[in-house]
């Protein structure tokens, strides 16, 4: 899940006038009024002084979305210029078909180039293609399953690549000039998950059985990992990797991360550290675990990680409606992700007003063959309802198709900024 390191730049003559053009379109929303009125909604939502619940959209199956929309296919030429142009793409169409509560940064990223050795174990087994946009299915072949494996769980080492860094910086701040502003960009969101990458060595069905029948083994092996993980996190601290988080980027599976408890970006007064910044963790295949079984084989493993961070993002896909009193236990949690398999009204019970409620609708709606929006508004509804006078995000993701109709995906969004806004 590392950035890989770029190839040097090279530049087709075309390429700077297409980036330019797109810049400048860009340049013109990022400087709307309503990009700061967002920013103190989504600022108001996450201090816990809501205004009204927040929209926004990830995860797109963009590879439905090209064929038919001319205003996304790629006309670069250089492998590097087409990342940084599909970026501004999907931006200005996301903006005009389906904005809800986005907000447009007013300056280019130019991201460090870095990599990370890894933990010393690559997951193996079959992997069957589901579709084109890299939805697959994924068989593991364990390679954890005594106590002598856990040692095939390394320290990563993480190298990053100044001048590669430096010379498309340079690049990029020529084709910009006069525009927007380039920034170097690091590490915002570290997605923490060690029990997803453990199953994956371990086996699902294998991990699951030996929580009861070697539970030795599983403790053994969870807290190599998150040692290792640490170890890593050192590391980029210490080769400056760390950004401050608190603006509009995600945080784990959630939404953006504006308040006022961290500092934003812009306010550093030396090397950042995740003390100044969002953290998360999950454990996504824990939703069938108890809550006792949850906190003695993860979050209490979790706990050394989690309290590195300034503020807190928890969960994912999983069902965390009956483990708030051990989620609670988490130090500075201020989101938890709750999942449409959840209760919503034994959830918003169990939250109240002390946390982000950060709500995760069910992309299925997308799939099938009749498209139905009193399905969306009812889903909607409910969930709204029942949190009331809470602090809600609706974080749509997981996207895998809208069956080749993207405008559900714009009707969506549209429903959902109605319902938010009072007016649906």
């Amino acid at each position: 899940m590392n950035p890989t390191l770029a190839a040097a730049p090279s530049l087709h003559p075309d390429d700077r006038d297409i980036l330019r053009g797109l810049a400048e379109q860009v340049a013109v929303i990022a400087a709307l009024p309503v990009q700061r009125e967002k920013a103190r909604l989504w600022r108001q939502l996450n201090d816990r002084r809501s205004g009204r619940p927040m929209v926004w959209i990830t995860e797109i199956p963009w590879h439905e979305f090209s064929a038919d929309s001319p205003e996304l296919v790629l006309r670069c030429r250089a492998e590097w210029t087409r990342k940084v142009e599909v970026e501004l793409r999907r931006t200005l169409y996301q903006w005009k078909h389906m904005p809800v509560d986005m907000i447009v940064s007013d300056y280019i990223p130019c991201p460090i180039a870095w990599r990370s050795t890894g933990f010393g174990l690559v997951r193996q087994g079959d992997l069957l293609n589901i579709t084109n946009g890299g939805i697959s299915s994924q068989h593991y072949e364990p390679q954890i399953s005594c106590m002598a494996d856990v040692a095939k769980i390394k320290d990563p080492v993480v190298t990053v690549d100044r001048a590669d860094t430096a010379a498309r910086f340079a690049a990029m701040q020529e084709i910009f000039a006069g525009i927007m502003p380039v920034r170097e960009e690091g590490i915002k969101n570290n997605w923490y998950t060690p029990w997803d990458q453990l199953v994956m060595w371990y086996g699902v069905q294998e991990a699951l059985l030996d929580l009861i029948e070697q539970p030795e083994v599983i403790h053994a092996a969870i807290r190599r990992l998150v040692v290792a993980y640490l170890k890593e996190l050192d590391q980029m601290q210490a080769e400056g990797l760390l950004m401050l988080n608190s603006s509009n980027n995600r945080v784990g599976s959630g939404a953006y991360c504006y308040c006022s408890d961290l500092p934003a970006p812009g306010q550093e007064t030396g090397p950042v550290t995740p003390a100044q910044m969002w953290g998360c963790s999950n454990a996504q295949i824990f939703t069938e675990v108890s809550p006792g079984m949850h906190w003695d084989f993860a979050l209490q493993h979790d706990l050394p990680w989690l309290a590195r961070w300034g503020l807190i993002y928890y969960g994912c896909c999983e069902a965390l409606d009956t483990k708030m009193e051990i989620l609670r236990r988490i130090p500075n949690l201020r989101k938890i992700s709750m999942n449409y398999r959840i209760n919503p009204e034994r959830a918003a019970a169990a939250c109240g007003g002390d946390y982000v409620f950060s709500y995760k609708p069910n992309p299925a709606c997308f799939a099938v063959d009749s498209w139905d929006p009193a399905k969306v508004r009812a889903e909607l509804r409910r969930v709204l309802d029942c949190t009331r006078g809470g602090h809600v995000e609706l974080v749509l993701k997981d996207i895998s198709t809208v069956a080749n109709r993207p405008d559900r995906l714009w009707e969506w969004a549209k429903i959902a900024m109605e319902m938010v806004e009072g007016r649906g």
